[in-house]
């Protein structure tokens, strides 16, 4: 399953148009090319939706606070395209701001995946200050002791808002209304690197470019190949005597060396 999920995003290369902050807006656009993707990046309103026509799927981040309308009448050209959007919900539950910021995107676009670490997912499902800045606050790790009761959570939240629910941290979870993956990739440093959240949710408007019809397993394998990328490049760091930047490097280049061969034999993934 996961190698043709692999394979259609590269045989389609498919046009992500991102609406992302400008932290990582370059790292977005590398992750996408790196992984066979074509990304493009325009913000504004006067061409959002001309731009959204000629793409793949659209890959909405909310970092970015100011362009709120843009992200709106791109997402929903998306859905009246029928193409995936992929949203990010940075930092919501840290201000009122982005609280009513995801209140109205919400309102006015369907998201096919709604990719955030642990504080964000559960500040979507219940409404309230559960971030701590930008980052998961430490308290809601998820751990094999809550592993259960967070899938159940995921399975719930997306039944009621139709849409994946992908669960980024040191056990990934990627669930619809009905299963979910589990995937035990990546590397702890990942958290001391900028926008590695962002970068994922950017790879998983690539993988549902090229997987439409299958969303649930192209997010899931977006998120797998970002885990073993990680693995291999802190493999790669250790053999340098290196540090985050070099992680950084080795990341990026590790998803560009990416095959479905590595995907398979590398990641560590379970459905439930």
């Amino acid at each position: 399953m996961f190698e043709l999920i692999f394979k259609n995003m590269l045989r389609d290369k498919p046009i992500v148009h991102c609406i992302t902050n400008f932290v990582t807006v370059n790292d977005c656009a590398n992750i996408i090319l790196s992984g066979g993707g074509s990304p493009t990046m325009a913000h504004h309103r006067g061409e959002v939706e001309e731009i959204t026509e000629k793409s793949q799927s659209l890959v909405l981040n909310m970092g970015n606070v100011h362009e709120v309308d843009s992200m709106i009448l791109a997402g929903k050209k998306s859905n009246e395209l029928k193409h995936p959007v992929v949203i990010d919900p940075v930092g919501i539950g840290a201000s009122k701001l982005r609280d009513e910021t995801f209140a109205k995107l919400s309102q006015k676009i369907q998201f096919s995946v709604i990719r955030g670490n642990i504080s964000e997912i559960k500040a979507v499902a219940n409404r309230k200050g559960m971030t701590k800045g930008v980052d998961a606050d430490e308290t809601d790790m998820v751990t094999e002791d809550n592993l259960k009761q967070t899938v159940v959570m995921a399975k719930r939240l997306s039944e009621e808002l139709r849409s994946v629910i992908a669960i980024s941290g040191c056990i990934d979870i990627v669930a619809d209304k009905e299963k979910a993956y589990v995937i035990h990739n990546g590397h702890p440093i990942m958290a001391k690197i900028t926008g590695t959240g962002c970068m994922s949710t950017a790879l998983i408007g690539a993988f549902c470019g090229g997987n439409p019809d299958n969303i649930l397993e192209a997010a899931a394998a977006a998120v797998a190949t970002m885990g073993v990328s990680g693995d291999i490049a802190f493999e790669k760091m250790k053999r340098f005597d290196g540090g985050t930047m070099m992680f950084r490097m080795f990341l990026i280049d590790s998803i560009s060396n990416m095959t479905s061969e590595i995907i398979n034999g590398g990641m560590n993934i379970e459905k439930i």
